[in-house]
């Protein structure tokens, strides 16, 4: 049986051979890593999007507002992202408050994350007079560049893997099972969300913004981004490994913590495209000449 298994994972590719490191560069004390890179990727890669979009007619807000948003994006991202790892994932941390400002330990949460832009967006637009809901359906256009590079991120650092699988590109992460054990070859998951939460829900959301009226029918395109989203997490949770510190119990044999935080994402995203007509009315847009019936 060891045999029939060292064989098997010997016939997949090796991570350790596809020459990928969780660091780019070290000078001194400084360090750069492929996680790092990819937040501010996303982040200038949104901003430029979004920049995109909001000239188009019927725009939530000016040209001047974007800067600005991407600072209280960025502040709900990071902070609700690792309160939401601690909240979900580990509240242990809650003992031992300085773990929780060394965000290399543990992660993220992107449901988090969603709560933590969510409150920021509503804070700029209050502070500017602006309709946040209008706003957060512009910066959900964004998003998916973010999951992408993240996903991609967790791929480069052999985080995050997937179940031992056998299909042919199946991958063998190094420090999956305890030293000694065979290592086994593993779905690569974190390239499935990449595609899926990434590729497919920005065409998804592309093609609703400029080939629909969506963006007219406040809440209707964040609403098919928290249903896509819930979607493709809830389906790729099937392949992903459990987090370690649910082995044994109800998150890890029955469901994941994973799907169970996207559930109230995929009946949010449900409500709010199903009520979007109704909210919709003439837009008279911050940016540019034309309102919008």
């Amino acid at each position: 049986m060891i045999l029939s298994l060292s064989a098997a994972a010997a016939s997949h590719i090796q991570f350790t051979d596809l020459g990928l490191h969780p660091e780019i560069f070290s000078i001194g004390f400084f360090t750069l890593r492929w996680y790092s890179l990819a937040y501010i990727a996303g982040i200038v890669v949104g901003w430029w999007y979004l920049l995109k979009l909001l000239a188009q007619p019927g725009a939530p807000m000016a040209r001047r507002h974007a800067d600005d948003l991407v600072f209280y994006a960025t502040l709900g991202i990071i902070l609700g992202g690792r309160i939401g790892y601690v909240l979900f994932y580990a509240p242990d941390m809650l003992l031992h408050p300085i773990r929780i400002l060394r965000l290399w330990d543990g992660g993220m949460s992107f449901h988090g994350g969603v709560i933590g832009t969510t409150i920021g967006i509503i804070v700029f637009a209050r502070k500017n007079g602006l309709n946040w809901l209008r706003i957060h359906d512009y910066v959900a256009c964004v998003a998916p560049f973010g999951l992408f590079f993240g996903r991609l991120a967790n791929f480069v650092n052999g985080e995050l893997w997937g179940k031992p699988s056998d299909v042919p590109w199946a991958i063998v992460f190094p420090h999956t099972v305890p030293a000694g054990m065979i290592e086994p070859a593993r779905h690569p998951s974190q390239l499935y969300e990449a595609g899926l939460e990434g590729v497919v829900l920005f065409l998804v959301l592309w093609f609703f913004f400029w080939r629909t009226k969506a963006r007219y029918e406040p809440g209707k395109l964040v609403g098919i981004f928290v249903l896509g989203y819930g979607l493709a997490r809830f389906f790729v949770e099937f392949f992903r490994e459990p987090d370690a510190q649910f082995a044994g119990t109800f998150f890890a044999t029955t469901i994941h913590m994973g799907q169970i935080l996207c559930l109230p994402m995929i009946a949010g995203g449900l409500y709010l495209i199903a009520t979007a007509p109704a909210r919709r009315r003439r837009v008279e847009p911050i940016a540019g000449s034309d309102s919008v019936a």
